[in-house]
């Protein structure tokens, strides 16, 4: 007995397929949450950037504007942090592919 009484199935499928990345960016785009997203992104990026050490002692990362705050409980590292911010904002909008942050505030 065979589940599909030998028959052709009809092609169903449309030939302009998409590539998924592109669909869920056309979601986003159609919703609005295109900003939501690339906050969100852009702090994943940080955090994956500055690894454990750092992240330990960020109290809070927002990004507004095109400009990240990032709230730190440890003054050195803050001051630290300020010095090498060109390098931060370069490293950040590299891994995320397009210009998402324009300039950090340690706070």
């Amino acid at each position: 007995m065979s589940y599909y009484n030998n028959k052709r199935r009809p092609n169903n499928r449309n030939s302009e397929e998409e590539r998924i990345d592109d669909v869920v960016n056309k979601l986003l785009k159609a919703y609005g949450l295109t900003k939501n997203y690339d906050e969100y992104e852009a702090v994943n990026s940080f955090k994956k950037i500055m690894g454990a050490p750092i992240v330990k002692y960020t109290h809070e990362i927002r990004l507004k504007n095109k400009r990240m705050y990032i709230k730190l409980t440890s003054s050195v590292i803050r001051e630290e942090l300020s010095m090498g911010k060109s390098k931060i904002i370069k490293m950040i909008n590299e891994d995320l592919g397009k210009v998402v942050v324009l300039d950090i505030v340690f706070v």
